[in-house]
Parts: structure tokens; C-alpha cells; sequence
């Protein structure tokens, strides 16, 4: 028999060991506040640059533990986000917190169960339902189109405890209380506030700087989360997208959205068409023309609204 030599059996291992693909370069950890950490991803979609990975993985150092939200978009990227974990802490992880559904957020709790298998993973009911029903397929092909086969390998591990709105989960001394809803970003999102700390872990339903995606929510239920994000007064708010800060980017979100449903509101009761609104409404919305996903999402939004508004 012939012997096979050793890198061409190496070359048929490669899912058992270390390689190229097995975890998204690194990122800092900002300690955003006494025991919170965030990984501010790249802003923008999933793609071969980026390795898919595009969300802010983050972290709560509790008296027993460590309490991860969304640990990213891929085993690799979870496995980037347990690495930069393990340098704040030693402590296992013992809850994970997963706030909607779009895959780019949850597909690393993977990398955490490898680390810590007796992990709870928390999400919104209707995330579970989806994830089993389909989706989870959907986002691991998503993911892995996007990134040119860089997340090959994710396996999906769909959540298992389901969190109501207004449940409260005492984790090693600190209080997350949950604030859901059915009909904003996702339709099956969570905001997760930190009381003791006033921290405020808002998904997607909140982004810094970037125009949103609302392809799977309503703009009624986003800008009634962004409303409920501001009325909690937080002092810090940790968004899906983009740099954690104080209050004013909440406001700039919600600013945006009210001038951009009352002027497709004023011009569909005139009768014209999305793409008559479109010059009209960039112009007002010019302040944020810098915001990530502009060229993307701006038209979408306005066709979206639209439709948004005839089903009143």
C-alpha cells in the first residue's frame, strides 16, 4: 500500500485542526465600563474582507460568571470574541444572551459551547421558533456566501430558553431585564438592560450611524423601540452596529426616522411614486448621508415605508 504522505493527510484533516479559517482576525475589546467589554466590529455586510464578521460581540463579568451577547456571526468569529474574552477574565461563561434572529449576531454561540457546553442561551421565542423553522439554514448559506466560504464549518445552536418581556434574569449579582418586541427590526428582538449599570444592550432595534436594514420589521415598531431605548434613560447604550456611547445617538436614530416617515407620508398623499421621493428625501436627510449602508438601504427604506403606509 502506498504511503500517503504527511501534508496530503494533513490536507484531508483540516475540520479537526488549526487553520486559516478558524478564526476572524482580531479585534480589540473596548472595557466599555466596570466589567462590560465590547468587540466593535466593522461596520457594513458580511463579506470576503470583513471574513463575515460585522456585529459588536459583548461581554458582563459577573461575581459568578460571564454573561456573552451576541458572540458574532460564525464559529470563527466566536472563536475571535472567547480569545479576546479569556484576556479579561477567567471565569467560565455561563449565560449568552442572543437578541434577534439575523444569524450575523448568533451563529458564534457555536465557539462558546465549545469553551463552556453548560452555557444557557437566551433569546426571543420567536427567534427559536424561526431559527428551527428555517432560518438557520437560511443565515449559515448567507454567511457563508457573503464571505466567500470564510464561515464554512458554523453549525448553528439555536437558543433554548426563551425570555418574555419584562422578565428579569439575576446573573451573579446584576439584573438583565428584558425589553421585547414582535414588529421592529427583526420581529423577534431584545433589548437587554443591565439596571445596576444602566447599560443598555439595544440589538438592532438601535444602530450608531448606519442606516438600517428593514427588510424583516416595521418602521412603526423600530421607532417605538428607539422611543423606549431614550425614555430608559441609560447611561451607556451598547448598539448591534457601531460605536457604544451615550444617549445622543439613540436621539440622532429616532430624528431620522421621524423626518423620514413624514415625508414619504406627505408625499404619497400627494400621489408621487418612491422614486420621485427619493431626491426629495435625501436632501433632507442629507445630515446623514455619511451614515453606513446610505447608498444601500436609503431607497429600500422609502419603497418599504411606502408599503408600510398602505396597510394602515
Amino acid at each position: 500500500m502506498r504511503i500517503i504522505p504527511l501534508l496530503a493527510a494533513l490536507a484531508f484533516c483540516t475540520p479537526v485542526l488549526a487553520g486559516s479559517k478558524d478564526v476572524v482576525r482580531p479585534y480589540p475589546a473596548q472595557q466599555v465600563a466596570a466589567g462590560t467589554y465590547v468587540i466593535h466590529g466593522p461596520q457594513g455586510l458580511p463579506s470576503k474582507a470583513n471574513q463575515g464578521f460585522m456585529n459588536n460581540p459583548a461581554w458582563v463579568v459577573t461575581a459568578d460568571g460571564v454573561v456573552v451577547i451576541d458572540p458574532g456571526s460564525s464559529v470563527q468569529a466566536g472563536r475571535m470574541m472567547m480569545a479576546q474574552l479569556r484576556k479579561s477574565t477567567k471565569k467560565p461563561v455561563t449565560h449568552v444572551f442572543n437578541t434577534h434572529v439575523h444569524g450575523d449576531h448568533w451563529l458564534g454561540n457555536q465557539a462558546v459551547l465549545e469553551a463552556w457546553p453548560q452555557a444557557t442561551i437566551i433569546a426571543h421565542p420567536d427567534m427559536i421558533k424561526q431559527a428551527k423553522d428555517g432560518a438557520a439554514e437560511f443565515w449559515l448559506k448567507l454567511m457563508s456566501d457573503m464571505s466567500g466560504g470564510y464561515t464554512d464549518g458554523t453549525r448553528a445552536e439555536i437558543p433554548t430558553v426563551e425570555a418574555a418581556d419584562g422578565q428579569e434574569f439575576r446573573i451573579g449579582g446584576k439584573t438583565f431585564r428584558i425589553h421585547s418586541s414582535t414588529d421592529a427590526h427583526s420581529k423577534t428582538d431584545l433589548m437587554i438592560e443591565m439596571v445596576e449599570d444602566r447599560t443598555l444592550f439595544t440589538g438592532d432595534n438601535v444602530l450608531n450611524r448606519q442606516v438600517m436594514n428593514m427588510r424583516d420589521g416595521t418602521f412603526k415598531g423600530v421607532m417605538k423601540a428607539t422611543d423606549q431605548a431614550l425614555a430608559l434613560n441609560a447611561r451607556l447604550y451598547v448598539p448591534g452596529h457601531g460605536k457604544t456611547g451615550d444617549r445622543k445617538f439613540v436621539a440622532e436614530q429616532k430624528a431620522y426616522f421621524d423626518i423620514l416617515m413624514a415625508e414619504v407620508r406627505r408625499m404619497y398623499d400627494e400621489g408621487q411614486s418612491d422614486y420621485e421621493m427619493k431626491p426629495v428625501i435625501a436632501e433632507k436627510l442629507k445630515a446623514y448621508k455619511n451614515w453606513e449602508e446610505w447608498d444601500t438601504n436609503l431607497g429600500q427604506q422609502i419603497s418599504l415605508a411606502i408599503l408600510e403606509i398602505e396597510q394602515e
